[in-house]
């Protein structure tokens, strides 16, 4: 356990469905902390999340109303701060693809004003979130994803005697989040009867909430600066998860969206060269670094993979299905979820 005693923490974009779910994990097992500051832009969010973290009983929690594209705003928020989690984005790929410039403000844009707050406060320790679609981009999103990525990996370059220390998380589909799939297909089976299929043969990877939150805990915790990490997590087939949710709805083909994939990936085969299995998780070390790669294996009982590993969701050795799938539904989702 990541010992976060006196310690400030903030989270951007920390009304969404990480940043809650980070916001319980801390206090559940850190009520010592000495500040948690939730920064997101949407007021409505951040007034129900309040009534759910009243400031009486949860006297370290402050919400700092701000936008990532205001520099002067995240610097004015980082002050005091030792840990900073970045999780505001735009992440929705047909509404980037519709709205190319807001998705580059935001996800590069703010990207880049969350390096230059930190570098101009005391801030030690900084976790970006990336996603899956980052991975070889076909899609805006994840090419503002994937400059992001590279923006947290190079600041560790560029920082001089700081010790502060960037790295990234990089995960697939988070279950139950905003926007998400399997809640998107209750909905449908709730109100339509109908489940919308993009592409039959269509695979994604899938992680828990808990899951990300113990990721994001693991690189605070543990990264030397520049790493981005990568859980071995399983992955499910568009059509279990249907068959999970409506196994009597009509399922018919609409075809696949602006932007997306058949199958997403993680780790493509360039980039085998700077990866790593840690075991629970894979990571992709910088080509650049400031620390000694020896000491790193020894420290990590780190091992190389194989020239030309790739990791894609459609190539894994782990499924979900059709039964794992309902039992995850009702203990990450819907508790009330019946077939």
């Amino acid at each position: 356990m990541f010992d976060l005693k006196g310690k400030s923490i903030l989270i951007t974009g920390g009304t969404g469905s990480l940043g809650k779910a980070l916001t319980n994990h801390i206090f559940s097992n850190n009520p010592e902390i000495r500040r948690l500051i939730i920064f997101s832009r949407d007021e409505q969010k951040q007034f129900q999340m309040a009534q759910e973290y009243p400031i009486e009983k949860f006297p370290q929690i402050r919400f700092f109303i701000g936008d990532v594209r205001d520099k002067d705003r995240l610097t004015r928020a980082f002050k005091g701060v030792d840990y900073v989690i970045h999780a505001a984005a735009m992440k929705h790929v047909h509404l980037a693809e519709y709205n190319p410039e807001e998705c580059i403000k935001t996800n590069i844009g703010g990207a880049q004003n969350v390096v230059d707050a930190c570098f101009e406060t005391n801030v030690e320790r900084v976790v970006a979130l990336s996603t899956d679609k980052a991975c070889a981009p076909i899609n805006l999103y994840g090419a503002t994803k994937l400059t992001s990525d590279k923006l947290f990996v190079a600041a560790n370059n560029i920082k001089g005697e700081n010790p502060i220390r960037f790295s990234v998380v990089r995960y697939g589909n988070v279950m139950g989040s905003n926007g998400s799939v399997i809640p998107f297909f209750i909905n449908k089976k709730n109100t339509e009867g109908k489940l919308p299929i993009t592409d039959p043969e269509m695979t994604r990877f899938n992680i828990s909430l808990q899951g990300g939150v113990d990721m994001v805990m693991h690189a605070l915790k543990n990264a030397w600066g520049g790493e981005i990490y990568i859980p071995k997590i399983p992955s499910y087939r568009i059509m279990d998860v249907a068959e999970a949710i409506g196994p009597r709805c009509e399922k018919p083909l609409v075809g696949i969206r602006p932007g997306e994939k058949v199958h997403e990936e993680m780790i493509t085969a360039s980039d085998s060269f700077y990866t790593y299995d840690l075991g629970k998780y894979y990571t992709i070390i910088p080509a650049t670094h400031k620390w000694k790669i020896e000491d790193f294996i020894s420290t990590f009982k780190a091992k190389k993979v194989s020239q030309g590993f790739s990791y894609n969701s459609g190539e894994n050795d782990e499924w979900e299905t059709v039964e794992s799938l309902r039992t995850l539904i009702v203990e990450h989702v819907d508790s009330n979820f019946t077939v």
